[in-house]
């Protein structure tokens, strides 16, 4: 069987097939769907499937010749508006971004709450898009939303699940460290947590109703807004472009 791959999966298929045509020998008990994955796209990236030109989902027998794989249209539909995420273990530093930029992203750094089973159980209870870049656990037949993310960095990994999801932004609304929601807070109201220099130079304070963690406009404050305004440009682009196919 002949796999046509869209030019955005590419960089997906394994090295000895890295192709615009892959062929690939198929049992009588292959579904379209395996035979897709079995080169190395995950269904959470594919947007269509055609076999021997027509329409067909990925459970259905790969009895044919031809099929054609459609990459994902962007922005991507999540499961609830605002999308909720769930990131494995590797991207703490993407979870991070994505609360600053007022997003709930659950992460668990360690622990029973980051395996892979709880990780596809808390993704299908919540109702979150599970972001990873381990294909394997995208494969899972029990996870019913999935992103695999593009970038080694931080910046590229956040460029890519902002254009892919093109989400509303509330920038400084979340705690960094839990996710939980921030409030306003007085000097006073957060005394215990500051230092004298802190107290006597700051006088407006954010507190997480979570974790109890205390934030004001620091030293970092201008370096946090441009990475603000890269993620509101690039939300932007996607919205102004429309759906990608």
């Amino acid at each position: 069987m002949v796999v046509r791959v869209a030019p955005e999966l590419r960089l997906l298929v394994g090295r000895r097939w890295r192709a615009e045509t892959v062929e690939v020998g198929v049992s009588g008990t292959d579904t379209v769907g395996h035979v897709v994955e079995s080169v190395g796209v995950p269904l959470t990236e594919v947007g269509g499937l055609r076999l021997d030109g027509r329409p067909v989902p990925p459970p259905t027998r790969a009895s044919g010749d031809v099929v054609d794989v459609a990459a994902r249209g962007r922005p991507q539909p999540a499961p609830t508006d605002p999308p909720r995420f769930l990131l494995d273990v590797h991207l703490g530093s993407l979870a991070r971004r994505l609360r600053l930029l007022g997003l709930d992203a659950a992460w668990y750094p360690d622990g029973p709450d980051s395996d892979d089973d709880a990780l596809v159980a808390r993704a299908t209870d919540e109702r979150r898009v599970l972001l990873t870049q381990d294909r394997a656990l995208l494969r899972r037949r029990a996870l019913p939303d999935g992103a695999l993310v593009r970038g080694t960095g931080v910046d590229d990994q956040a460029d890519d699940v902002l254009d892919r999801f093109a989400p509303a932004l509330a920038p400084w609304t979340r705690c960094v460290a839990c996710g939980g929601a921030l409030h306003p807070a007085t000097a006073d109201d957060v005394a215990a947590h500051l230092e004298p220099g802190t107290r006597r130079t700051y006088t407006d304070f954010s507190a997480c109703a979570g974790c109890g963690r205390v934030y004001w406009r620091g030293a970092h404050a201008a370096r946090l807004e441009l990475v603000v305004a890269r993620a509101r440009e690039v939300v932007e682009r996607r919205r102004r472009a429309g759906v990608s196919r």
